[in-house]
Parts: structure tokens; C-alpha cells; sequence
């Protein structure tokens, strides 16, 4: 199916406010932030959107595209689980230089920002959470299969455990300015891989 004019403008539109939503959230977002990072009307923007939550589940649903792919590329280029569990780790090692830009990881700013305050939003956060977690058990799974991870470990409680820690790990780069957090935890994380998880 062709792209069409209407298309452009709505991942136009999307891309050039989500950094607002990220940096901002919801509600700290104001339509004056839109028109100016569009440059379009009021009018132009909503004749796009169904509303300003409709917009902010999209520009949500971009960052996240855009800022957590990469470590989806990265896990899916090795074969073995084990493999796939060193490259997460190795991706989040540095992720504070990928998102600092952009202002932080969205999964942790707009996971805070919308508890409160915007239930819809909320949900789409809780469902990535979801599919991050389930895909480190996914691959806590496959190394199981491989013999490399214990048979009898957990996958699942793991898995959450492992994305836990990245995430906090994520707020202390995030509030320190630095990689540093990011490293010592993925450190962390490689460490009980070896010493907890494996055969």
C-alpha cells in the first residue's frame, strides 16, 4: 500500500513531538509544545489525532520503536541464548549515551508519568514491560533448551528479575548523568548469569 500525503504528516507530526512527550510527559506537554515542534496548527495537529492521548500513545509507541529496537537487532544477531543474554547486557551498558539526548528511557519516564494520570497510556507502558520481560525468558528459555542455563531455574522470575535491575539501573544513569550505573549493574547482571543461572 503507498504512502500517503496524510500518512507523512501524521509520522511528521509523531516524530517531532515525541521527544516532548519523553522529555515532558502528558501532561507537562502542552499544545503550544506540538504547534511549535510541528510548526502546524492546532487544527492540523488534531485533524490527525483523535486527540492529545491518541498522539501520545503513537509518539510513545515511536520512541519506544526507535530507542529499544536497537537492542532487540542486537540480541536477535547471536545464536545461542547465552549469547542473546550477553548482548542484552552488552547494549545496556551504554544506553544512557543512546537516550540521553532524548531524555531517558521512555518505557521508565512515561511508565511515572502516566500512573496517575492517564490510564491509557499507562496500559500501553505496562504492555511493553511485558513484552521485554517475556522476551529475556524467551531467551532464559532457549539456553535451557540448549543445556547452558540450569532446567531448573525460574525462566520467568529471571526474566523479571534481569529487567528490574536494568531498569533501575536506567534511573540512576538517567539522574546521574553518567553510564557508569549502567555498567556496574550489567556487570552485575553477567555475574549472576555465570554464577546463579548456568550449568
Amino acid at each position: 500500500m503507498p504512502v500517503t500525503k496524510a500518512d507523512k504528516t501524521k509520522q511528521y507530526i509523531i516524530e517531532k513531538v515525541a521527544p516532548f512527550f519523553n522529555k515532558h510527559g502528558y501532561t507537562g506537554t502542552s499544545m503550544s509544545d506540538i504547534t511549535k515542534a510541528t510548526g502546524l496548527t492546532k487544527g492540523a495537529v488534531y485533524g490527525n489525532f483523535e486527540n492529545k492521548e491518541d498522539l501520545a500513545i503513537k509518539a510513545f509507541n515511536y520512541t519506544v520503536k526507535t530507542r529499544l529496537w536497537p537492542v532487540i537487532e542486537a540480541i536477535n544477531s547471536q545464536q545461542t541464548g547465552v549469547a542473546k543474554l550477553r548482548a542484552l547486557t552488552d547494549f545496556y551498558r551504554n544506553y544512557y549515551d543512546h537516550v540521553s539526548e532524548y531524555g531517558g528511557c521512555p518505557v521508565l519516564n512515561v511508565g511515572i508519568d502516566s500512573l496517575n494520570h492517564n490510564h491509557a497510556l499507562y496500559n500501553r507502558v505496562v504492555s511493553v514491560i511485558g513484552k521485554m520481560t517475556k522476551g529475556i525468558q524467551e531467551v532464559i528459555e532457549q539456553a535451557q533448551s540448549e543445556g547452558s542455563i540450569k532446567g531448573e531455574l525460574d525462566a520467568r522470575s529471571y526474566a523479571s528479575k534481569i529487567y528490574a535491575q536494568i531498569q533501575g539501573s536506567i534511573f540512576m544513569a538517567v539522574v546521574c548523568k553518567s553510564n557508569e550505573n549502567m555498567k556496574n549493574m550489567m556487570d552485575h547482571i553477567d555475574l549472576m548469569i555465570d554464577r546463579e543461572m548456568k550449568n
